[in-house]
């Protein structure tokens, strides 16, 4: 939406609430929430602002919206007293749309005009248009929640209000909802212990047990650091209650229960586990970040590099602040400022909104709401070919060999014959899917943008490793051992040149590749851009023009895009292909 949300809903419940804020009753700490907002929008919000209340006639301060959007998910609504059926089915029809456009979640604006302005309903056309509204919802299989009310200024004798309703519903072809997280911070800033109380529902002792259900490996639990991925799941059901493990709850039982899940990634914090976050980031494709800092320590350590990582993989972020409990006001007020500071710098270049309320939250949601791809990308990525990218392997008694990872495009059910590799010769091998399992529970359908484990029986697990790639035998993919990319060098301590080493993170892919050519300068320095070659060390390797480059060695850092691929003869399958 737009700040004009937030001025109209958000006074009155103001930023005086302190600490209290999107996680209040967290350890460790009352949790704040900060949400991040790109800086030529903001532009855009403070004439709005300007703009939104200077004063119509004959009212004498009527503030107003942006005009309602032919596409999206948001949808104003003056009234909805008493339609006729013909009306009735025409709103039902509409509502599908909104539904469809949200991917399962609309925002209804009631008492708003089509051209944004808040005329507001008396207290009985209220009741009336929210209770067509729940028969709406009723009619196409979905659930209404009242966000949030307001009273608008308005010339009239009688009290007008307007209402801001979420209507979700599950698309048929779908279990639920599905969002993810990936979770960041520096070492010791609370990440697990976070998602630990939110996905149990039990505060933590202040010793670290609400952490100790994430920990993947013993050394993790003794030293209480994370170096893993590990994933855990947070139900929403179809009245916003939240669905997790407390009160018994198995995995299954929470994705039965829930219409939305949130998937929250949760990554390593030292730095010398930087590659395994970074892996994180580029290869599970999250769809927010979610950047936890102490309030004691404030920015240090990775904090700065990890917020750096996300920015550059386009990832919107959000902030929340840890373990307010254990500072002073001023202390927490310090590290809130100091936030504030890095994220208005031009690296960053962001607007921050400190989320003290529920009204900021849902005000903040609505924002970050835009970033997720529409249904309409989603569509088209459907059509395509199937590519899953593998990301982790596994050997399951009595199950066989399972892969891991995201579906890239395509659709991939029970039985599909898949081709996997490249392999080191850069070779194919055939391969049947047996089950599928997402979040724990079976799954017959997988599409695209979602992920999950596939069983593939006996297959050999030895023909698989991580960055390999499961795609439609009718496909014809570009293998390279070389490729070419328009790169900035964000950080080198001396200069980047022919013949230098880096590791390199390209979606789900991660080796390190040797500089063969920095096109049209000898040598690189910090901040400089350039095309520059690459060839891979060890084995080639299935890429796209146009995908995201991040590569690292030391505290030498880039990002960039591949523009060219360099594809070795076109793949023949191998010999020992098998068929299971």
């Amino acid at each position: 939406m737009d700040a004009r949300v937030s001025e109209l809903f958000g006074s009155g419940n103001g930023h005086g609430s302190g600490s209290q804020g999107v996680a209040s009753n967290v350890k460790p700490g009352n949790a704040f929430g900060m949400g991040v907002t790109p800086k030529k929008a903001s532009a855009k919000n403070k004439k709005a602002k300007a703009r939104s209340f200077r004063n119509f006639k004959p009212s004498n301060n009527t503030p107003y919206l942006p005009p309602e959007a032919e596409e999206g998910n948001i949808e104003y609504k003056l009234k909805l007293v008493n339609p006729t059926q013909y009306r009735f089915e025409h709103l039902a029809t509409q509502m599908k749309w909104r539904l469809q456009e949200g991917r399962g979640e609309a925002v209804y604006q009631i008492g708003v005009e089509d051209n944004g302005m808040l005329v507001g309903l008396s207290e009985e056309d209220m009741r009336a248009s929210l209770k067509t509204l729940h028969k709406l919802a009723e009619k196409v299989g979905a659930d209404i929640t009242i966000l949030r009310e307001r009273e608008v200024d308005y010339d009239s004798d009688v009290p007008r209000k307007i209402a801001e309703v979420l209507i979700r519903k599950v698309p048929d072809d779908q279990q639920f909802l599905d969002l993810r997280v990936a979770v960041l911070g520096n070492v010791d800033s609370g990440k697990s212990t976070l998602l630990g109380v939110l996905t149990q529902g039990e505060l933590d002792n202040g010793r670290g047990r609400a952490r100790l259900n994430l920990f993947r490996h013993l050394h993790e639990i003794q030293t209480g650091r994370t170096s893993s991925i590990s994933f855990e799941i947070l139900g929403f059901n179809s009245k916003g209650e939240v669905v997790n493990y407390s009160e018994s709850r198995t995995a299954e039982e929470i994705c039965e229960s829930a219409s939305k899940m949130i998937t929250f990634i949760d990554l390593a914090g030292h730095h010398k586990y930087l590659k395994t976050t970074i892996f994180g980031l580029t290869s599970y494709c999250p769809d927010f970040a979610m950047l936890v800092v102490s309030a004691n320590t404030g920015i240090a350590g990775t904090t700065r590099e990890h917020l750096g990582i996300a920015m550059a993989l386009k990832v919107p972020i959000f902030i929340v602040i840890s373990k307010v409990d254990l500072c002073t006001r001023a202390t927490v007020e310090r590290t809130v400022r100091q936030l504030e500071r890095v994220l208005k710098q031009p690296g960053c270049n962001k607007v921050p909104m400190v989320v003290s309320s529920t009204d900021d939250a849902v005000t903040a949601a609505q924002q970050f709401a835009q970033s997720p791809n529409n249904s309409k990308e989603q569509e088209e990525l459907m059509q395509q070919l199937t590519e899953f990218q593998v990301d982790e392997i596994y050997t399951v008694p009595e199950v066989g060999t399972v892969v891991g990872g995201t579906l890239y495009s395509g659709i991939c059910r029970e039985g599909d014959h898949l081709v996997v590799g490249p392999t080191d010769l850069g070779q194919f091998h055939k391969l049947t899917v047996g089950s599928i399992q997402r979040n724990r529970s079976a799954c017959r359908v997988l599409r695209a943008g979602q992920a999950a484990t596939l069983a593939l029986g006996n297959f050999d697990r030895s023909l698989l490793r991580k960055g390999m790639v499961m795609v439609s035998p009718e496909m014809d993919p570009t293998i390279c051992w070389m490729f070419e990319a328009e790169i900035v060098l964000l950080f080198h301590a001396k200069t980047f040149h022919k013949g230098f080493q880096v590791t390199v993170h390209i979606g789900n892919v991660r080796q390190t590749a040797t500089v063969e050519a920095v096109y049209g300068k000898e040598e690189l320095r910090t901040g400089e851009k350039a095309v520059v070659c690459f060839r891979f060390i060890k084995h080639p390797e299935y890429l796209k023009v146009g995908a995201k480059v991040l590569f690292r060695e030391g505290v030498t850092k880039g990002i960039g895009h591949v523009t060219k691929l360099q594809p070795i003869a076109q793949y023949q399958p191998s010999q020992s292909d098998e068929e299971v």
